[in-house]
């Protein structure tokens, strides 16, 4: 008896969906606190009116002192933390792309220009070789560096054969024997 082919479906599908939650829902509190702290006016005629049962971003937002955490800064925070463990507990790689949008020290989701800067650095001598590039990203929040190589494809090396002249010494004694 042979076995029946079973369903080319994912699995897991359920961790990788609360995983892709996590990570989009940290994304959008923190551009949220970026949204609301961006907007710095304070009259009264230009809020709308808040419903009894509605609540308004503002509201969730305090005036930011020097150095003070938003709640809605937190909340992203934890999420990050939970996806972090989620994917550790249940032995899921998690894509690079979805690890640079996090700060690996901090749990704090990296938004460029707002929480975060990146720069492309490349180290070699005067700069000669384009793939050793290297993006910086520096996280405003613990201020440190994450490094990530950017993918430029290496030039093939030349061979001998290819790097042979017309003026090689082999060449010129074959033209005198044939004449």
């Amino acid at each position: 008896m042979a076995k029946g082919k079973s369903r080319g479906g994912v699995l897991n599908r359920a961790i990788y969906s609360r995983i892709s939650f996590l990570q989009q829902a940290a994304v959008t509190l923190a551009s949220i606190r970026h949204q609301a702290s961006g907007s710095g006016d304070d009259d009264a005629s230009s809020k709308p009116p808040v419903s009894s049962r509605a609540t308004n971003i503002n509201n969730l937002n305090p005036t930011e002192d020097a150095g003070s955490v938003t709640p809605l800064e937190g909340m992203s925070r934890r999420l990050a933390t939970d996806l972090r463990a989620v994917s550790l507990k249940t032995r899921i790689r998690l894509k690079p792309a979805v690890k640079q949008t996090l700060c690996k020290f901090c749990d704090s989701a990296l938004l460029e220009g707002t929480s975060c800067t990146s720069t492309i650095e490349n180290k070699s001598k005067g700069s000669r070789k384009p793939w050793a590039d290297v993006m910086v990203r520096k996280c405003h929040t613990c201020g440190r560096e994450r490094r990530y190589p950017v993918s430029a494809p290496r030039p093939r090396p030349r061979r001998k054969t290819e790097r042979r002249t017309e003026g090689d010494p082999g060449h010129l004694q074959q033209q005198k024997q044939e004449g």
